[in-house]
């Protein structure tokens, strides 16, 4: 089957196109025929070194990728929620060896849901890292109640735009800060507020969050804490929370974490319930082909991306 494997970290070019063999599966997997998937920061952080490289570099051939959505081809003889034909999705071994850069992916049956019939296989996959960090960030992280203040960054990106999403279905009022280019489309995801962080501060506009989901880091976590009321919480997704911030938030009397998303089929079916009922959307900027990964690559690099991108494969 066609995969692309990385040969050692560093640029796009170490995202190497080859042959390898289907793989077999166990008792609890399902074998499934990829048709597409998505890319992440993490993705492009683990190409170059960085992210979850740490865990995996001694593996090969290294298969990097979490998110897909596919058909299942063939059953582990244990399987019992899923049968040949039946369409699903989810996010793979995350944060473990995912291989989803190929045409076959051997999946545990624990870390999918059936692809709800109303959403395209697209859709499906730019459903999974993303929609999986916002509904566990909210509901086990931490747990939204109605009337809530929370405070998104990045709220136009890939993780914001479903946390958006979430946590007005949640009850919560929703400020996300974005970009001016940005602002009707955080509006029409649900946001109350929308923050134009290039220009204004946003601990200058607002006050007494009960939540932040920071997917920046860096000084952007050291400023939510001046937004955030006694007792509350801040929750920092990329690995910026150190040890030093999470001491800083709890002398202001604030619950401080980093959150790292992980592989969960029944969530997983909490986020195929959402999709189908029309609860929450994935927007997809850009569709691209299995031999244009170098070009995704590049392009989740800039930061810039509004919502997800999608590789179709099969």
């Amino acid at each position: 089957m066609k995969a692309i494997i990385l040969t050692e970290s560093g640029g796009v070019d170490t995202l190497t196109y080859t042959e390898v063999a289907i793989p077999q599966i166990t008792d609890h997997e399902v074998l499934i025929q990829v048709k597409a998937i998505s890319i992440n920061p993490v993705d492009v952080k683990t190409r170059a070194g960085k992210g979850v490289y740490g865990r995996l570099k001694t593996i090969s051939p290294l298969i990097i990728g979490w998110d897909i959505s596919g058909v299942v081809v063939k059953t582990g003889n244990q399987v019992t929620k899923f049968k040949e034909g039946d369409a699903v999705f989810g996010m793979v071994n995350f944060p473990g060896h995912g291989q989803a850069y190929a045409e076959y992916v051997a999946a545990p049956e624990s870390h999918l849901a059936l692809k709800p019939q109303n959403i395209s296989f697209e859709q499906a996959a730019a459903s999974t890292l993303a929609a999986l960090t916002a509904w566990q960030a909210f509901t086990k992280q931490t747990t939204i109640q109605p009337g809530q203040k929370v405070l998104i960054h990045a709220a136009a990106g890939g993780v914001g735009h479903f946390a958006v999403q979430v946590a007005r279905y949640l009850g919560a009022h929703v400020t996300g800060t974005a970009s001016a280019a940005n602002k009707a489309f955080v509006l029409n995801l649900g946001a109350d507020t929308h923050i134009d962080y290039r220009s204004q501060k946003f601990e200058d506009v607002i006050s007494d969050q009960d939540l932040v989901l920071d997917a920046i880091g860096g000084e952007n976590i050291d400023r939510s804490l001046q937004v955030i009321k006694h007792g509350g919480t801040l929750i920092s997704i990329p690995s910026g929370l150190n040890e030093q911030v999470a001491e800083k938030a709890k002398s202001k009397g604030i619950n401080g974490f980093f959150f790292l998303v992980q592989s969960n089929g029944e969530d997983m079916q909490q986020i195929a319930k959402l999709l189908e009922e029309g609860i929450i959307h994935p927007y997809i900027s850009k569709v691209y082909a299995f031999s244009e990964m170098k070009d995704a690559h590049l392009q989740q690099e800039t930061g810039g991306t509004r919502g997800k991108l999608v590789i179709r494969v099969n």
